[in-house]
């Protein structure tokens, strides 16, 4: 088999273990998938969980607990 792609030299492999490199290989040589240009949901996005920078000053407690 001098024209195969890969030739097991030594050692007893078996039938899924070919497979198994074969398919590591094929994977390995296939180019990432682009991502996808979906829109996120709001309502899913773990920002909206930060808060806010908090105020420092004269009478900031006061106005940390007004809302803006």
């Amino acid at each position: 088999m001098p024209d195969a792609d890969m030739n097991i030299v030594r050692g007893d492999a078996t039938a899924e273990e070919i497979a198994a490199v074969v398919l590591a290989i094929a994977r390995r040589a296939t180019p990432p998938k682009a991502p996808s240009a979906r829109k996120t949901d709001p309502w899913r996005d773990p920002t909206h969980r930060m808060r806010k920078p908090l105020a420092h000053g004269l009478g900031a407690w006061r106005s940390g607990s007004l809302p803006i």
